[in-house]
């Protein structure tokens, strides 16, 4: 199996609130990839004492944990887990009823012999690689659905977060794990995977310079980091020629791509 993950900083001056980890059993068979990304509160209270990279990596290190070493638990129960554990760390300290209480979407996927396991919750990506090189894209396109005008207003965005007919995000409320985008593919379907948090999908969801395969093909022949750099180049273009298709000039961004490599076949006896 190969694995290669980057992380680039939004800015200099603000701290990297994405998260990202990888795991493989002691035995080779089988592996974990996690992925979050941070999401940056507006200025203003928010109910916690915490920054979003403590919250990131509280919730990443319990998701990377259970989901290497508790087989007999699905996705969804693993998330649901991990966010209880997160909360009650600082339960304590932090007012966790706080709509903007940290919070962080969510890439998880899970894999063996037999078969690859994902969960997808809020904006983030996960790519799943064909043998024969056809890439699906399991998105929650929940915050999409959003108008634009409503996400300009931080009231209106307030009111739909982690609330039926809005979006759902990983915050401190265990039942948002049933709301995640879930499913299972064959081990032998599945050549190769790629998480991207949304500072990376740019290069195909706001500058369109390529569809979900072609992105996919970046990973492959570039790497990581080829395609974070890419969309750094994009990004600064744009800026140039007085783009303002973004919230934000340069955003966390995050990638990781892993090659499965061959179905491991049972040993004789």
């Amino acid at each position: 199996m190969r694995s290669d993950v980057a992380s680039l900083p939004g800015s200099p001056e603000r701290p990297n609130e994405d998260w990202v980890a990888t795991a493989l059993p002691s035995s080779g068979s089988g592996g974990t990839v996690v992925l979050l990304d941070g999401v940056t509160p507006p200025a203003g209270d928010d109910g916690c004492v915490h920054t979003v990279p403590w919250f990131t990596a509280r919730l990443g290190g319990a998701l990377t944990e259970l989901s290497a070493s508790r087989p007999d638990m699905s996705l969804s129960e693993i998330l649901s887990r991990a966010i209880r554990r997160t909360a009650e760390a600082h339960r304590d300290t932090c007012d966790l009823s706080h709509v903007r209480t940290p919070q962080a979407t969510v890439v998880l996927a899970r894999w063996d012999d037999t078969s690859v396991e994902h969960l997808v919750l809020s904006d983030s990506v996960l790519l799943l690689e064909s043998p024969e090189g056809a890439v699906r894209a399991v998105l929650d396109d929940r915050l999409d659905r959003v108008p634009d005008e409503i996400l300009r207003s931080l009231a209106a965005t307030d009111r739909l977060r982690n609330r039926e007919g809005g979006f759902f995000t990983a915050a401190a409320d265990p039942a948002v794990a049933e709301r995640a985008v879930t499913g299972t593919s064959p081990r032998a379907r599945v050549r190769s995977l790629a998480a991207l948090t949304d500072g990376a999908s740019r290069w195909v969801e706001l500058f369109a310079e390529g569809d979900w395969a072609e992105c996919h093909g970046v990973l492959r022949e570039e790497g990581a980091l080829g395609l974070l750099q890419r969309v750094r180049i994009l990004e600064a273009a744009d800026e140039r020629a007085g783009g303002i298709r973004r919230w934000k000039l340069h955003d966390d961004a995050t990638a990781a791509f892993l090659e499965l490599g061959p179905v491991s076949l049972p040993r004789a006896r």
